[in-house]
């Protein structure tokens, strides 16, 4: 069998050559709109705590410090119960159906805060998109892996990142110039597109394979790689992947191949939100509001935005050249300076002094005045475009590396036999953290000022740094069999069947 091996990469390679995208990227950007909307949701809290914990709010729907904690929070709480929903739906109905059915709750929750009346109905409006969130932030980044070739999965792996970013950045540019009821009802838009685009979408040929649907998985392939693509030498390498697997035991759950991978996955999404981007994005405005910048909120709001789209865009183009160990490193060195500025400057900015009993509580301004005078709030100098510095440099450093390559290497390195359930589990484990650190945020800022949450992030950026140097392997050129494969036997990525040898290039 070893002197078939030089006419399979021959046959590999001509069949690569006749790969053409056009009809991948649209799949691709028909899913994408998921995490655009699922990023525009995310925000959404940042200009409505701004306009509703202002003098002039409604009565009816008026926020203090608690109200804006939960409003803000409670995003991360529905994601994470749409990740564990959709831990079961990825398996039962396949990843296309899991994606098209995230636009029920993202529809319905849109509507609920564009016509609030009552705290109740923003707090179960925002609950809902979040659910959204976690359904599409489990099934899409596996969707796109299961669907393209290794040539271009780095960079379309990272497109949920860039079209959730872009995302957040269209709703900062709106909030210029309309109401946040109206924000909450362009939101709808997308989550509709998306069902229709996907209906003419093909589902993963990896799954249809697993279903024994073989020529309807030679179309999927055929359909996304173009007419003249021999689809056979493909379905051969995912056919082999999915004979050689059987169902998950406890036992086997216990080896190596199966609790590498998935430890690696959960660490890296734990770490990703203790790194503070959440709490950061969905309090911006407020952080910004009372500070010593210069411009005002919703502009400072905007260019952060504009700073994580472009650095965003960056690391799709890098991703498949500098590779995903390089970028994490570059990543967390930047975040870990950026966020230590920050502490230092939070540290020695002046605090005024303490507050009457339950005067901060429940001013108008609530947590919008506490994180400005926190800034400190009061004459303007040279040094008060520095927390706008910081953070663009803390944006920038995260979306060039821990925000999108986290998602990447999720769908990449999780067992192919457990990658929906694993993958609903890490999306789960990631959102409950961001919901716990949201409220944390809060409270920690009130009793100790904005240093004590930064200084924790700093911190955390040094354990980002050991642990990709430590645990995550360079995926980069690695098909996903490749990569189980590397678990599977240690250290190398080099599939033996037979006495034949197969070694990518």
């Amino acid at each position: 069998m070893t002197e078939n091996t030089p006419l399979l990469k021959r046959r590999l390679t001509s069949s690569e050559s006749k790969i053409s995208n056009s009809k991948l990227f649209l799949a691709v950007f028909s899913a994408v709109l998921g995490n655009f909307n699922s990023g525009y949701s995310m925000v959404l809290s940042s200009p409505i705590l701004t306009k509703l914990k202002s003098p002039d709010a409604d009565p009816q729907l008026k926020m203090g410090t608690v109200q804006a904690a939960w409003f803000g929070s409670i995003f991360a709480l529905g994601a994470a119960a749409g990740g564990l929903g959709a831990m079961l739906l990825n398996d039962m109905i396949g990843r296309k159906l899991s994606i098209m059915m995230s636009a029920v709750p993202s529809t319905i929750g849109y509507m609920l805060m564009g016509g609030a009346v009552n705290l109740w109905m923003l707090d179960v409006g925002r609950f809902l998109t979040g659910v959204a969130g976690g359904m599409t932030s489990a099934s899409i980044p596996v969707y796109i892996s299961e669907i393209s070739h290794k040539g271009v999965r780095g960079a379309l792996g990272s497109c949920p990142q860039i079209t959730a970013v872009f995302g957040a950045l269209l709703l900062y540019a709106l909030n210029l110039g309309i109401s946040w009821r109206w924000l909450a009802i362009v939101g709808e838009v997308p989550a509709v597109l998306m069902v229709v685009l996907l209906v003419f979408m093909p589902s993963s040929p990896r799954r249809l394979l697993s279903l024994g649907r073989e020529e309807k998985a030679e179309k999927a392939l055929r359909w996304l790689r173009g007419s003249q693509y021999d689809p056979h030498v493909e379905i051969s390498a995912i056919q082999h992947s999915i004979r050689t697997q059987t169902r998950v035991t406890c036992t086997q759950l216990g080896t190596p191949t199966f609790y590498k991978p998935i430890l690696i996955s959960v660490v890296m999404r734990f770490l990703q939100q203790m790194t503070g981007i959440t709490p950061i994005l969905v309090y911006m405005e407020p952080i910004f509001t009372k500070s010593n910048v210069s411009l005002p909120p919703q502009y400072d709001a905007a260019l952060v935005g504009a700073v994580r789209l472009l650095s965003v865009g960056l690391a799709a183009f890098l991703m498949d050249r500098a590779g995903r160990k390089a970028l994490l490193y570059t990543s967390s060195m930047l975040m870990f300076l950026s966020s230590l500025t920050l502490t230092m400057i939070s540290h020695t900015t002046p605090c005024p002094g303490p507050s009457p009993p339950n005067h901060t509580l429940s001013s108008d301004y609530g947590l919008s005045s506490d994180i400005g005078h926190t800034l400190g709030a009061g004459h303007k100098d040279p040094g008060s475009i520095l927390p706008l510095i910081g953070t663009m440099v803390y944006i920038f450093g995260y979306a060039i590396g821990w925000g999108p390559i986290t998602w990447l290497l999720m769908s990449e390195v999780l067992p192919l036999v457990a990658r929906g359930v694993a993958s609903g589990l890490c999306v789960a484990v990631s959102w409950l953290t961001a919901f716990m650190l949201t409220q944390a945020f809060t409270h920690l800022m009130d009793m100790y000022s904005l240093y004590v949450p930064y200084l924790c992030f700093t911190v955390v950026c040094v354990f980002c740094l050991l642990f990709n140097a430590v645990c995550i392997p360079e995926t980069r050129s690695r098909s996903l069999e490749e990569i189980e494969n590397y678990f599977r036997t240690g250290r190398t990525f080099t599939i033996r069947r037979g006495r034949s040898t197969i070694r990518s290039t």
